[in-house]
C-alpha cells in the first residue's frame, strides 16, 4: 500500500506525466483522504527512512493534517501520530545523529503544521509535556549538549507556529474556536509560560555570537508572544539588556543569510512588546523601563541615521523602523491623555514623554525619504486631533505647534533631486503629489487648532518668497517658488467660504485679508514671468480659484489676460494643454468684466483655433502610452482646444461687449470654420475618414461656441440671465443650417450624428424659437434607420428641454412631427435585444420615452397626444405604457409607466368628486374617457402582485406598487361609485375575490389618505389578493 500511495504521488505532481495517469493518481489520492485509516499509510511514508522524496513527504503530511483537522483520527490515534513524530523528530533534531541530513524547509513547516494541530488537540490533558519535549531539543541546559542548531530553530519554529494558531489576531475564529484558544492560553501562561520565556534568554546568550538566524527567530517569537503573555516575564533586565546590545551593537552577531540587519528584528520586537495592551500608567512605565527614549536618540545619532542620512549608504530600512517605533510609542502616549482624567498624575508624566518624542517625530517626519515620513504621520495626526478637541491649548502644547507646522511646510517642498515633468519620474511624482495631499490635512488640522498661527506662518512664507523672487529678479530655486504657490492656493480652504473673499467690498476673514495681499504681492513680482513650467502653471491655477479677487480688482484683468495669452501659446504640451483649460476657466467666471478687452484677447489666440483633425495611429499601443503622451494625442489636443472656443464664446458674449461688436467677433471665428466645414463635406462624403473627422471636429468646435456664448435657457425668467441679442441669434441661426446641412449629408455616420446631437444641445440657449421650425430636421439627421437606443434616448432627453423651453409655442409643430417621431421610438422598443449593453440601452431608451411623455403632460400639451393627427398613434401610446406597467423584471420601468397613467387621469379624467357615498356623473375632459381609464387603467394594478415572479420584498418591487395604488387613488377621485360599483362588480370578482375581501378593499380606497393606502396596497392586501388573482390574465 505504501508504494502505491507514493507511486500515485509521483505520478500526481509529475509534470510529464500522461494526462489520463495523472487523473487517475488524484482519484486514488481524493479516495485516499477519505479512507478511515489513509492517514497511517501516509504518516508512516513521511517518517519512514530511506526518505521518501520531498513531494511525498509533503502530501502524506497534508493527509495526516486534514484527517487530523476532519476530526478522523480519534485520541488514541492522535497519540500514536504524537509518539511516530517525536520519535522521528528526536531522531533527526535531537543532536544525537551527527550525519543526520537537514530536512527541506518545506518538510520542516509541514512537521511543524501537524505538531501544532497536536497541540491544540492534546496539550490541555494528554500532552503536557509538549513544551518539554521541544526545549529538550534545542539543548539549552547546561547539562545538555548546547550546540544543537537544528532542535533550537525546530523548538522555535513549534513557539512560532503555537502562537499563529492560537493567538494571531488577524485570524478570523468562530465564537467556539475563540474560547478553545483562549482556554489553551490559560493553561500556556500558567504551566509553562516561565520556562518558556527563560529559555529565549538562554538561547540569545548562548547564540548571540554564534548565529544570526537563530537570533531572529528567536525575537521573532518574542514579538508574538509579548502579546498575550506577562511582560514580567519578557521585561527582566538579562533579556532586556540583550536587546539593547542587540540594537546598539549588531555588528558584533553574525547576520542573517539573507542579510537582514539583526537591529531590525531587535527594534520589531520592541514594537511588538509596546503594542500589549495594558493601563495607562503601565503603558508609560513600560516605556521607560524598554528605554525607548534612550534607544532611539541613540539609533538617530549612529553613523548608519546620522552621517550616512546625506549619502546612498543611508540605512532607510533601519530609518523606517525605528520611526515605526516612535509612531506607536508617541500613539500610545496620546492615547493615555485622551483617557486619563485631566487631573490624573498620570497625564504629568504623559506630557513629559511626549516633549521628550516630539522631536523624534519630527526628525523623521522630516527625512527625505517619504516612506519614512509617511511612518510617523498617523501619530502626528492624532496629536493633533488631541489639540484640537482640547478647547484652549495650554502653554506646552501651545508652543509645540510652530516646529509641527514648520515641518510640514517642509516636506511640502520639493526635494533637491527632484525634475518635474520628467516622464521617467512620473511615478514618483505622483506619490509625492498624493504625500502633499496627506500633509495637506495635517496642515488643516493645525489651522483648526490655532488658525492665527496657520495664518501667520503661510503668509510669511508665501510673502517672502515673492519678496525674494522681485528683488532676485526671478534668479531663485524654482522649488522655494513653488512651495510659496502651493501653499497660497491652499490657502483658500481657510480664507475663501461660501460668499468669497468680499463681504459689501470688505475682506470677509482675517484669512481672506491675508490672502488678498498675496493676491497683490503675485501680480506685482510678475511670478508669471519666471520660466519654470510649474510656475506657470501654478500662476494659473491661483487665478482661477481667486476669481473674486479680480471681480473687486478689474484694472488688474489685462494684466492677467497677458500672462494667460502668453501661456496658452507655450511650448511644454503639458502647460499648454493644461492651460487652455485654466484660460477658459478664468474668463467663464470674469466674462462680465471683459468687454474693453475681448477682441485683443480672441485676436491673440487667433493662430490656436483651426481644427487639424488626425485619424489615431494604429499602429500605436495606447495602453501604454504615459500621461504625458496621451497629452499629446490629438484627440486629447482637440477636447482641450474645445476649451478655447467656449472661451471665445464667453468673451464675445461679454454683456459688456455692443451686439455689433458681438456679430463682428462671431464672424470673425465661426466664418473660417464654414469655410472649412464647406471643403470637407465632399470628400467626407466620398468615404474619406479624415475629412470625416474634420467635420466632426468642426461641428464640435460650432456648439462649443454656443455652450461660452450664453449661459441662457428657454423658460428661464431670472433677470440675471437674459437671450442673446436678434442679431446673435441670427448668427447661430446660420451655424445651425451649416450643421444641419454636414448631418443630413453625413447622417449615416454615428460619430457626425453624436457631434451634431452635443451642437443641437448647446444651440438651444442661442437661437431661442429659431430652434423650432428646424426639429423636424433635427429628429430625421439625428433619427437614422442605423441610430441606436442609446441616441434614441439621449435625443428624447435633448427633446425634454425644448418642450420644457417652449412649451407656449410647439404645440403645431409637435403635434406635426409627433407621430413620426414616435414610431421611430416602437421601432428602436421593439428591435430584439443583443447582449447585455443593448438591454441597458433598451432600459434607458424606455425611461427616457416615458419621461418624454411626462413632460408633455406636466406641461399643459397632453392635447397633442389625442388630437387628430396623433390619434391613430393613441393606441399604440397606450399600449406600450401597458406593457411597461407589467413587466416585472423592470421595476423602474413599471413604476414610472404607473406614473404616467395617474397624470393621463390627472389630466383627462375632468375634476374630482365629492365622494360622500353619493353618485354622481363623471365629467371627463376626454369624452369616454372615464370608462377607458376603468377598463384598461385600473386592471393593471393587478398585474405585478399577481405575476408569480413577482417579489413582495423587493423594494423597487414596492415602490412600483406604490405608484399603481396612486393611479387606483387618482381613477376613484375622477370617478367616484362608479369606480367602486365596477371594483365590485367586475374587476375584483373577476379576480376571484370573496366579499370579504372586497369590502376590506373599497373601504380602504374610500376612507384612507393617500400614504396609508400606499402602505395598505403595498404591504397587506396585494399579498392576500395575489393568490385569487393569479390565475387571472390582466
Amino acid at each position: 500500500m505504501d508504494a502505491q500511495v507514493e507511486n500515485a504521488i509521483e505520478i500526481a505532481w509529475n509534470p510529464q506525466s500522461d494526462q489520463n495517469l495523472k487523473s487517475q493518481a488524484f482519484e486514488f489520492l481524493n479516495q485516499l483522504r477519505s479512507e478511515p485509516q489513509g492517514w497511517q499509510v501516509c504518516l508512516a511514508l513521511a517518517t519512514r527512512e530511506p526518505r521518501a522524496s520531498e513531494v511525498v513527504r509533503h502530501v502524506a503530511l497534508e493527509v495526516v493534517n486534514n484527517a487530523i483537522q476532519g476530526r478522523q483520527v480519534d485520541e488514541q490515534g492522535m497519540l500514536y501520530v504524537r509518539d511516530s513524530l517525536m520519535n522521528y523528530i528526536r531522531s533527526y533534531y535531537g543532536g544525537g545523529n551527527a550525519n543526520a541530513q537537514q530536512d527541506p524547509v518545506t518538510i520542516q513547516n509541514k512537521f511543524t503544521q501537524t505538531i501544532t494541530y497536536l497541540f491544540v488537540a492534546l496539550y490541555a490533558s494528554q500532552w503536557q509535556t509538549f513544551f518539554d519535549d521541544f526545549l529538550v531539543l534545542a539543548s539549552t541546559s547546561s547539562t545538555l549538549v548546547a550546540e544543537n542548531f537544528l532542535g533550537t530553530t525546530f523548538y522555535l519554529k513549534i513557539l512560532i507556529s503555537v502562537h499563529d494558531e492560537i493567538a494571531d489576531t488577524i485570524v478570523q475564529r468562530s465564537p467556539e474556536e475563540q474560547q478553545r484558544d483562549n482556554d489553551l492560553k490559560d493553561v500556556v501562561r500558567e504551566r509553562d509560560a516561565r520556562k518558556i520565556a527563560q529559555s529565549w534568554q538562554e538561547i540569545l546568550l548562548y547564540w548571540k555570537t554564534r548565529d544570526g538566524r537563530i537570533i531572529d527567530q528567536c525575537l521573532s517569537a518574542i514579538g508574538r508572544w509579548a502579546s498575550w503573555t506577562d511582560l514580567s516575564l519578557i521585561v527582566k533586565d538579562t533579556l532586556l539588556s540583550l536587546l539593547f546590545e542587540l540594537v546598539s551593537s549588531p555588528e558584533t552577531i553574525p547576520q542573517k543569510e539573507d542579510g537582514n540587519n539583526l537591529r531590525d528584528a531587535s527594534l520589531n520586537t520592541f514594537i511588538e512588546i509596546l503594542a500589549k495592551k495594558t493601563k495607562a500608567n503601565d503603558k508609560l512605565d513600560l516605556i521607560e523601563i524598554l528605554r525607548v527614549k534612550d534607544v532611539v536618540s541613540q539609533l538617530i545619532t549612529s553613523p548608519l541615521l546620522h552621517e550616512l542620512r546625506p549619502t546612498s549608504n543611508y540605512d532607510t530600512d533601519l530609518a523606517e523602523t525605528v520611526a515605526k517605533l516612535v509612531n506607536n510609542t508617541v500613539f500610545d502616549i496620546i492615547n493615555v491623555l485622551e483617557t486619563a482624567p485631566a487631573a490624573d498624575p498620570v497625564v504629568l508624566k504623559a506630557n513629559v514623554q511626549l516633549k521628550e518624542f516630539l522631536p523624534f517625530v519630527l526628525r523623521f517626519f522630516a527625512d527625505e525619504y517619504d516612506e519614512i515620513c509617511s511612518s510617523v504621520i498617523p501619530c502626528l495626526t492624532d496629536l493633533l486631533t488631541y489639540f484640537r478637541k482640547k478647547a484652549r491649548p495650554d502653554a506646552d502644547y501651545a508652543s509645540m505647534l510652530p516646529p509641527i507646522l514648520q515641518a510640514i511646510v517642509a516636506k511640502m517642498k520639493y526635494d533637491e533631486t527632484s525634475s518635474w515633468g520628467n516622464e521617467d519620474a512620473q511615478t514618483d511624482e505622483a506619490e509625492f503629489q498624493e504625500l502633499r495631499k496627506r500633509l495637506q490635512v495635517l496642515q488643516q488640522a493645525v489651522a483648526a487648532v490655532d488658525e492665527q498661527l496657520y495664518i501667520d506662518t503661510i503668509s510669511g512664507i508665501v510673502g517672502a518668497s515673492l519678496e525674494n523672487f522681485q528683488s532676485q529678479r526671478g534668479q531663485v530655486d524654482w522649488r522655494d517658488i513653488d512651495l510659496a504657490m502651493h501653499e497660497m492656493f491652499l490657502f483658500g480652504e481657510l480664507a475663501v467660504k461660501s460668499s468669497g473673499l468680499f463681504s459689501k467690498t470688505k475682506p470677509v476673514s482675517p484669512a481672506a485679508e491675508r490672502l488678498i495681499g498675496m493676491m497683490f504681492k503675485l501680480i506685482e513680482s510678475d511670478v508669471a514671468s519666471f520660466s519654470h513650467p510649474a510656475i506657470q502653471l501654478q500662476y494659473m491655477e491661483i487665478c482661477v480659484r481667486y476669481n473674486t479677487f479680480f471681480e473687486a480688482n478689474p484694472h488688474l484683468i489685462p494684466r492677467v489676460l497677458e500672462n494667460f495669452v502668453r501661456l496658452v501659446h507655450h511650448d511644454h504640451v503639458k502647460v499648454r494643454t493644461r492651460s487652455w483649460y485654466l484660460f477658459h476657466k478664468f474668463v467663464k467666471s470674469l466674462r462680465q468684466q471683459l468687454g474693453d478687452v475681448a477682441q485683443t484677447v480672441t485676436q491673440a489666440l487667433g493662430d490656436l483655433l483651426p481644427i487639424k483633425a488626425e485619424l489615431p495611429d494604429e499602429t500605436s499601443d495606447n495602453d501604454d502610452m504615459s500621461s504625458d503622451e496621451n497629452d499629446r494625442s490629438a484627440d486629447a489636443t482637440f477636447t482641450s482646444q474645445l476649451y478655447l472656443y467656449e472661451a471665445v464664446g464667453c468673451m464675445c458674449g461679454s454683456p459688456a461687449v455692443p451686439v455689433a461688436n458681438q456679430v463682428m467677433f462671431m464672424q470673425s471665428v465661426i466664418n473660417p470654420l464654414f469655410t472649412d466645414l464647406e471643403n470637407h463635406l465632399g470628400p467626407a462624403r466620398a468615404g474619406d475618414e479624415r475629412s470625416a473627422l474634420q467635420v466632426h471636429h468642426l461641428i464640435m468646435a460650432l456648439g462649443t461656441l454656443a455652450r461660452g456664448f450664453s449661459d441662457w435657457t428657454p423658460a428661464n425668467t431670472s433677470p440675471s440671465s437674459k437671450p442673446p441679442a436678434e442679431a446673435v441669434s441670427e448668427e447661430f441661426a446660420r451655424t445651425a443650417e451649416a450643421i444641419l446641412v454636414a448631418l443630413e449629408s453625413l447622417n449615416s455616420s454615428v460619430e457626425i450624428r453624436t457631434a451634431a446631437r452635443f451642437a443641437f444641445s448647446r444651440l438651444i440657449g442661442v437661437l431661442g424659437n429659431r430652434v423650432l421650425p428646424q426639429l423636424i430636421r433635427w429628429i430625421d439627421g439625428l433619427l437614422s434607420r442605423t441610430s441606436s437606443k442609446d441616441e434614441m434616448a439621449l435625443f428624447l432627453r435633448l427633446l425634454d428641454q425644448v418642450v420644457y423651453g417652449f412649451k407656449t409655442e410647439i404645440f403645431d409643430i409637435l403635434n406635426t412631427l409627433l407621430t413620426p417621431f414616435l414610431q421611430r421610438v416602437f421601432s428602436g422598443i421593439a428591435e430584439p435585444i443583443q447582449g447585455t449593453d443593448d438591454e441597458i440601452q433598451l432600459t434607458e431608451l424606455k425611461l427616457q420615452y416615458l419621461g418624454f411623455l411626462m413632460v408633455i403632460l406636466n406641461n399643459d400639451l397632453g392635447s397633442v397626444l389625442v388630437s387628430s393627427v396623433n390619434q391613430p398613434a393613441f393606441e399604440t401610446v397606450i399600449s406600450t405604457i401597458e406593457h411597461f406597467a407589467k413587466d416585472v423584471a423592470d421595476f423602474p420601468t413599471a413604476k414610472l409607466a404607473f406614473s404616467v397613467l395617474t397624470r393621463m387621469v390627472n389630466s383627462w379624467g375632468g375634476p374630482d368628486l365629492q365622494n360622500n357615498g353619493i353618485a354622481q356623473p363623471t365629467q371627463p375632459s376626454l369624452p369616454g374617457f372615464d370608462r377607458f381609464m376603468m377598463e384598461r387603467f385600473s386592471p393593471l394594478c393587478w398585474a405585478l402582485p399577481s405575476n408569480t415572479a413577482f417579489n413582495p420584498k423587493d423594494a423597487q418591487g414596492r415602490q412600483a406598487l406604490g405608484e399603481a395604488a396612486g393611479l387606483q387613488r387618482a381613477i376613484y377621485a375622477k370617478t367616484g361609485q362608479e369606480y367602486l360599483t365596477w371594483l365590485r362588480d367586475v374587476e375584483l370578482r373577476g379576480m376571484g375575490m370573496n366579499d370579504a375581501t372586497i369590502d376590506e378593499y373599497l373601504n380602504a380606497l374610500c376612507t384612507f389618505d393617500a400614504k396609508r393606502f400606499r402602505q395598505f396596497f403595498q404591504v397587506g392586501f396585494h399579498s392576500a389578493s395575489a393568490s385569487a388573482s393569479a390565475s387571472v390574465s390582466v
